[in-house]
Parts: C-alpha cells; sequence; structure tokens
C-alpha cells in the first residue's frame, strides 16, 4: 500500500486525514498550526515538521488548504512540498484555487520529476467526515489511478476532467452556483417572513417541488433558526466567488447573477461573518 502524506488540517483536512488513517493508511501528518496533528498522531498517523518532510517520506502527498496563496505557499516555499519531491512521487493539491495556480504547481512539480493531480472537492464538513465528497480531479492521469484507493474512503465519486486546470474550473462553476442559490434562498425566505409567512412552511413548498435540493434542506433551517456553526466558513465561498469572477474576465462571459451574489458575501464578510457557516449571509440580507 502507498504511503500518504496530508497537508492542512483545517475543518475539511481533518476529517479526510482521519478517514485515511483509519481505513489503515500510512499517514504522515503536517499543519501549519503543530498542535492539530496530536487528534491524528493519537490515530496512529505520524507527524512531520514541513511539508518538504512529508513529500520527502511519502509516495503521495495530498494537501486541502485555504486559498491559492496558501497552495502557493506549501508548494514552492523554502521547505515547501516542490523541495522534497522527487522522481515518480505525487503530489495532489485538494484546495480550490484558480486554474492558473494549478498549472503553475503542476508544471514546477513536473520539472523535478514528480507527478501531480489537481482534486478539489465538492462538498463541506460532514460528506468529509462521511467520506462522500467528489472529487473534482484533472493532470496527470496514472497518479489519479494510483489515488483510487485514497480517494474511494475520501469521496462518493470521483471524476477525471482532462488536463490541468479542468478541476478547478468545475469547482469554481459549482460553488459560484451553491453561492447564488443560497442567496436566493435567503432573499426568499427574508421576504416571506416579512410577508408574515412561515418559514417552516416555505421551506416545505420549496421541499415539496422542483426546487427541492439537499443544499436546501440542509441550510434552511439553519437559515430560520439563524444557527451559523460552521461548516463552510462564509470567506472561503467568498474567495470561491472571487476566483470564479475572475475566471469569467479571462473567458469573456458576463455574470451578472454571481456578481450581485459576490457583493453580498463581501458585505458578510465585511460584517465580521467571515468565519461563520456560509448561512451567516442571511444576516445581512435580512
Amino acid at each position: 500500500m502507498a504511503s500518504y502524506g496530508f497537508l492542512g488540517l483545517g475543518i475539511m483536512g481533518h476529517a479526510m486525514a482521519t478517514n485515511l488513517v483509519r481505513a489503515g493508511f500510512d499517514v504522515t501528518v503536517w499543519n501549519r498550526t503543530a498542535a492539530r496533528c496530536a487528534p491524528l498522531v493519537a490515530l496512529g498517523a505520524k507527524q512531520a515538521a514541513t511539508p518538504r518532510e512529508v513529500a520527502e517520506r511519502c509516495d503521495i502527498t495530498i494537501a486541502i488548504l485555504a486559498d491559492p496563496a496558501a497552495a502557493r505557499e506549501t508548494c514552492f516555499g523554502a521547505e515547501g512540498v516542490l523541495a522534497g519531491i522527487g522522481a515518480g512521487r505525487g503530489y495532489i493539491d485538494m484546495s480550490t484555487v484558480d486554474d492558473q495556480t494549478a498549472r503553475d504547481i503542476g508544471a514546477a512539480i513536473a520539472q523535478k520529476g514528480g507527478r501531480f493531480l489537481e482534486a478539489p472537492v465538492s462538498g463541506t464538513k460532514k460528506p468529509a467526515e462521511d467520506g462522500t465528497l467528489i472529487i473534482l480531479a484533472g493532470g496527470d492521469r496514472s497518479l489519479f489511478d494510483d489515488a483510487t484507493a485514497a480517494f474511494d474512503k475520501l469521496g462518493k465519486k470521483s471524476l477525471y476532467l482532462g488536463e490541468l486546470g479542468q478541476g478547478a474550473r468545475m469547482k469554481l462553476v459549482v460553488n459560484m452556483i451553491m453561492g447564488s442559490m443560497l442567496t436566493a434562498l435567503g432573499e426568499g425566505l427574508a421576504l416571506g417572513l416579512k410577508g408574515n409567512l412561515d418559514g417552516a412552511q416555505i421551506l416545505e413548498v420549496i421541499d415539496a417541488g422542483a426546487m427541492a435540493c439537499p443544499m436546501f434542506k440542509g441550510k434552511g433551517p439553519m437559515l430560520l433558526a439563524e444557527n451559523y456553526t460552521t461548516s463552510f466558513p462564509l470567506k472561503h465561498m467568498q474567495k470561491d466567488l472571487r476566483l470564479a469572477l475572475a475566471l469569467s474576465e479571462e473567458l469573456g462571459q458576463t455574470l451578472h447573477g454571481a456578481s450581485a451574489t459576490n457583493e453580498v458575501f463581501k458585505r458578510a464578510s465585511i460584517a465580521g461573518h467571515g468565519d461563520d457557516d456560509i448561512a451567516a449571509v442571511y444576516r445581512v440580507i435580512k
């Protein structure tokens, strides 16, 4: 069985690395805040001091980090993955980044003789804990095939989307749609409640018709209860919307709805809700 490294133990990474360790994989972990490694070590993981050390030790290293800046630093920093990667070893970045960041990292890894796969995930905390994420991969096909055993523990579906950058683009499209849907739900509930409608009945009507979906079923009650326990930080959604809009500039595609949605999420982030769940966008809507 291949040995795996895991870089980044935030909300998503901790759950994902835990699933690999519990499945019996040989896992070495690293996190910028080293104390977050302790629960994984208690389960049987090894701990490394730097991303470089992880990449040197492991056949395949996985990372899931906050944003493009963190992804670049973890790869290109003095003690980063690039300094430790070797011929034939694999690096899989599951962070949500722009396609150019994915291509830059991939080119650098390939130049060192390594293999690179971008594999951002669709799903939040609960799917990460349950191992039911959707993995959106692009890049080295042989690495995708070699990582199948691990992907099967992390997700319910893994798609190979082709050349490097396509995984990033797919993830941005999906999250752009999600952010727009959540804003529409929040506006609908806010309007309905001001019109003396019952919030639970609004959700019941939505769930009974063509708009029924797991996100509305999960987030709707959170909005009504104003429960913003974090499974997907609002600041990360706003980052994804910003990256989607940057992609629209690059490709010459107008995004009127996504532009408006981004402004609502920006306002929520500026108001101090960036670390709350994406449901907290309702605070500025209502």
